[in-house]
């Protein structure tokens, strides 16, 4: 007799082995919203980089099995460094954390003395820990706003991002890092327009981080579009909207990933990727025989060396901070010369 069960969920038995497998390592498994499906499935917290981060920071278990890149996972590490903290693929890396790295961060900061450094999570730990801020797409506005008005910022490494923020803030002495996402680079207004043509009844959900973020933007302030129909929103402001929307059907701007939760959280409305090749193979690297592995194994373990964690800490505790909760004072992140690992 065929096993309906199995046949419907053909990751049924793997799944309940890497449970069974956490359960005894007290191991929790974090996933972030891009991570294939059956990833998410079998994870205890699935969600954004300021969620993930969030959930590291507070999780009672010893094990931190991290589905996501390797720049969540370090992050991951600075929050619980008496925890393990395991990657499942040493190769599960991040195109925009790669455009800038610490080196060039000192030479612009040299640039600019004084300036307030407000870098995305995605970001090398070096990075971070010459930063005053991190932020994600969920909080960046309201730590741009947080820092005072005659301080200037220097706002890393995404370019779309940045002029996201400093559009809606209003910073005329903000500095934005020429970086891009090469996987919401990739969504242009052109797979917009096609996606609006096809459904004209859909409300449209946008990640800031994308190019088109820009066009649509300004097409919003100029009446071209209806911006009741226009959402730009967080990764989790994606997920929440569904819900409290009269829209049936979604365009969805972002890395196609996110479909699956929104689809599993949201039965009865229907989404649409603005476009089906928006696919970042680095979320797609980890695999659940890699993340059995992982656990089976204890690999591949991502520590930080303690002179950069502890200056990429107070950074990361302001993200965790803000937008849920009180926020840490602002002081400068100590020189790269204070680092004896420099």
């Amino acid at each position: 007799m065929v096993d309906i069960a199995k046949t419907s969920n053909p990751y049924r038995e793997l799944q309940e082995e890497i449970r069974t497998l956490a359960r005894q390592r007290n191991a929790v498994i974090l996933a972030h919203n891009y991570e294939r499906a059956e990833v998410q499935d079998v994870a205890d917290y699935v969600g954004d980089s300021l969620g993930l981060s969030r959930e590291a920071a507070k999780t009672p278990a010893d094990v931190i099995v991290f589905c996501g890149v390797h720049f969540m996972a370090e992050t991951a590490a600075v929050l619980s460094p008496a925890k393990t903290v395991l990657l499942p693929d040493l190769a599960a890396g991040c195109s925009l954390a790669a455009t800038i790295d610490a080196e060039q961060l000192r030479e612009w900061k040299a640039e600019h003395p004084g300036a307030i450094v407000v870098s995305y999570v995605n970001t090398t730990a070096e990075v971070k820990a010459e930063s005053d801020y991190c932020c994600t797409s969920g909080n960046a506005v309201e730590i741009v706003n947080s820092i005072p008005a005659d301080r200037e910022i220097l706002f890393l490494p995404d370019m779309f991002l940045g002029a996201h923020v400093r559009r809606i803030t209003g910073r005329t002495n903000m500095h934005v890092w020429m970086g891009e996402c090469h996987v919401h680079a990739g969504i242009d207004p052109e797979h917009i327009t096609l996606q609006r043509a096809a459904h004209p009844g859909a409300e449209f959900l946008i990640h800031p981080e994308c190019g088109c973020a820009t066009s649509v933007v300004e097409a919003v302030s100029a009446g071209d579009v209806d911006p009741a129909g226009v959402q730009i929103l967080s990764t989790e402001g994606m997920i929440r909207r569904p819900a409290i929307s009269s829209a049936d059907e979604f365009i969805v701007a972002t890395e196609v990933g996110i479909l699956h939760r929104l689809r599993r959280e949201n039965p009865t409305k229907t989404f649409h990727a603005a476009n089906d090749a928006a696919v970042c193979a680095y979320m797609k690297v980890t695999t659940l025989p890699k993340v059995l592995n992982a656990l089976r194994n204890m690999e591949h373990r991502i520590t930080v060396p303690p002179a950069i964690a502890e200056r990429a800490r107070l950074a990361i505790e302001r993200m965790v901070g803000i937008g849920g909760g009180a926020q840490t004072p602002l002081s400068p992140a100590p020189d790269a010369a204070e680092d004896p690992g420099e």
